[in-house]
């Protein structure tokens, strides 16, 4: 199968993967804005969500990329699983000793109630176990399964959010029957939250359980020392990523006022939920290219092939970035029922351009992992957390969430041209910046005169984002279908 075909091919299955459980977002959205009526109780779980991803990254040290690393790179696979699912395995059950020892210190660190630090230590320990288990399923390119055991961990998430916060207050309502009394709690909307996830995540790690069975446990400590070596960088990459992506939420509760930081928390968190159309897109095609750029490294001329991945993918992100834009007002009405929350809809544009210029960079960012200097990408990613903290601490006093969503914009655009012009140097790529710069620039001068100069008319809008397409379809239209639609002799 032509090899672009075939990562499309899968990029789309593990984009149904990882869009679903994105997509519970989506349809938790609405519920959540109306079970927080007044935004301050959202604003409130958007942060202790923020610090769990924080913590995500310290929980995973950057194991699943160097796992995909020396998957490919050693002749012995079953020593890298093992190795790998040993380290994981300890490091998680420390963490969870020391979490519920020391819940006190955590919650006076992150300002979350210790009452919720216990759940927050569960749902870590269980995402992280299952990182090998998923990680080892993309190796051995199975996206369907990975597909499947994605979905249902969404769809048990979902289920149980629709059965705590909707179902059961109404049963316990309705019944004088001691058994839903005394499930039902009032007030107990966050804690309901987490406890759907933590059922979601414990039956998806049953599910995997076998990957843990099926192997000898052999600990390799010197291909752990070279692991940890490669991870470390990874790690410091992911932590600054991570800081570009949700300290905003946590600075802004600590520089607003304390009457109306909770509340500005939960609209500016509600709407920047709309730009995970961008997000999901692009990590998604991630999900697919991050292996394939692996196996690739050592076939001839594999920069001509990673050249046109990014052209694609700069094409595909642009369409998105303008039909988004295009459709705010729509988008918006469908998923946030709260009118309270829409004041936020100006961070959108901005953050959906920011979430693009990350996808780019990760697509450019091919270089500094097909070569092992992962330090430039820690590097590169620290500029941009330095970036988003200046401009968050600095204006977020003055102007609010809008400061929170130009620093996303600014951190990933900086991190974007670094890896481009540190790539150039280092492992020099043909990208076609003609194409790329067109299709950029004209999404988004048609995404500003559809947002402001019309006011985010749908007609206007729509007008622009049919002249975009046409314009697609005319100048790609007969590669495109080469690679999606034409079929392999």
């Amino acid at each position: 199968m032509n090899p672009l075909k075939k990562l499309f091919k899968q990029t789309f299955i593990y984009g149904l993967a990882t869009v679903l459980p994105r997509v519970i977002s989506f349809f938790l959205l609405p519920l959540y804005t109306s079970v927080f009526e007044n935004a301050s109780g959202y604003g409130q779980y958007v942060n202790i969500y923020a610090w769990i991803a924080i913590f995500n990254v310290f929980l995973a040290y950057g194991m699943e990329t160097a796992f995909f690393r020396f998957y490919h790179k050693q002749e012995n696979k079953s020593i890298v699983i093992s190795t790998s699912l040993i380290s994981l395995l300890v490091s998680s059950i420390l963490f969870l000793i020391v979490a519920l020892v020391v819940k006190e210190n955590l919650s006076s660190l992150t300002n979350i109630d210790p009452n919720y630090i216990k759940f927050t230590a569960y749902i870590l320990v269980l995402d992280a176990l299952v990182i090998i288990p998923f990680a080892l399923l993309r190796a051995n390119e199975k996206p369907m399964r990975y597909a499947v055991l994605k979905s249902i961990n969404v769809i048990i998430n979902l289920a149980f959010n629709i059965f705590f916060l909707l179902i059961l207050p109404k049963l316990a309502q309705e019944n004088t029957d001691d058994f839903f009394n005394n499930i039902y709690k009032a007030n107990w909307e966050i804690q309901y939250i987490f406890i759907s996830n933590i059922i979601a995540s414990g039956i998806t790690l049953l599910i995997l359980l076998p990957t843990y069975f099926k192997i000898s446990y052999k600990f390799d400590s010197i291909l752990w020392k070279k692991m940890l070596g490669y991870s470390g960088p990874i790690m410091v990459a992911g932590f600054a990523f991570t800081i570009n992506e949700v300290v905003d939420k946590i600075l802004l509760t600590e520089l607003l006022p304390a009457n109306v930081a909770e509340a500005e928390v939960g609209k500016y968190g509600a709407c920047y939920k709309l730009a995970l159309f961008m997000t999901l897109f692009g990590t998604a095609f991630r999900m697919g290219v991050e292996p394939f750029f692996f196996s690739h490294a050592k076939t001839e001329k594999p920069q001509k092939t990673y050249a046109q991945i990014t052209s694609y993918f700069v094409i595909l992100g642009s369409v998105i970035l303008l039909g988004v834009v295009v459709f705010i007002d729509v988008l918006g009405r469908l998923l946030i029922r709260n009118t309270t929350y829409w004041e936020a809809l100006d961070v959108v544009p901005i953050i959906l351009l920011g979430s693009f210029c990350l996808g780019i960079y990760h697509n450019l960012s091919v270089w500094y992992k097909v070569t092992d200097q992962t330090r430039f990408g820690a590097y590169i990613s620290s500029v941009g957390a330095l970036i988003t903290l200046a401009i968050n601490i600095a204006f977020i006093p003055r102007i609010g969430y809008m400061a929170s969503a130009l620093a996303t914009l600014a951190a990933y655009a900086s991190m974007m041209l670094l890896s481009y012009f540190f790539g150039r140097k280092y492992y020099p790529v043909p990208y076609n910046m003609r194409k790329i710069t067109f299709y950029l620039s004209v999404s988004i001068v048609f995404s500003i005169l559809s947002f402001y100069v019309f006011n985010r008319n749908l007609i206007a809008g729509g007008l622009l984002l049919l002249v975009f397409l046409i314009a697609v379809y005319k100048l790609e239209g007969d590669k495109l279908k080469t690679i999606f639609l034409k079929r392999e002799n």
